[in-house]
């Protein structure tokens, strides 16, 4: 039997054990690579509900890297600490392109991080079960977009594949 402080590779487990393997070894690695370069990041969460955060967090020695995140769950939430215009967000809705450009392009002007992603999507039922828009803002760079369209594969997978994504455009952005 595995000791339940050890992951399936006997390495010392770091994150929630609901992960698969892939995503933990992408957290550390992203990481390392944020901190090599002495950056720090931040996230605005809106579908994927803080977990983002928590995993990015969640290591020991490179938690340091994590200068804080938003869970912006509310449409008055993504308006209130990210500055987004609730205008916007009725014109192109809360799950769109636009609105997870704002939110990145927000969580960066609004902490001391040089990297944000952010997440907004349907992680359950919604209009189109699964669809979820990601954003990567860099204080130096510009800010990219990707859409996803996992489908309906439940709220939590949903969510994993979504950090998954996210993690990616943090190293894309390294």
């Amino acid at each position: 039997m595995t000791d339940p402080g050890t992951n399936q590779r006997g390495a010392t487990e770091s994150y929630s054990p609901v992960l698969p393997d892939d995503v933990e070894e992408l957290v550390g690695a992203v990481l390392e690579r944020v901190a090599a370069a002495e950056l720090s990041l931040t996230t605005a969460e809106s579908c994927t509900g803080g977990m983002l955060a928590s995993i990015l967090t969640d290591v020991q020695g490179l938690s340091g890297v994590f200068e804080r995140g938003f869970v912006v769950y509310s449409d008055p939430a993504k308006c209130e600490l990210l500055g987004l215009a609730q205008a916007d967000i009725d014109r192109c809705g809360a799950v769109s392109e636009e609105v997870a450009v704002a939110m990145a392009e927000g969580a960066l002007a609004n902490s001391r991080a040089d990297i944000a992603v952010s997440t907004t999507g349907y992680a359950d039922d919604g209009p189109v079960p699964g669809l979820v828009h990601f954003a990567c803002a860099r204080r130096d760079g510009p800010t990219t977009h990707r859409v996803e369209r996992f489908g309906a594969i439940g709220r939590g997978p949903v969510r994993i594949e979504s950090m998954r994504v996210a993690l990616q455009m943090i190293e894309s952005v390294l």
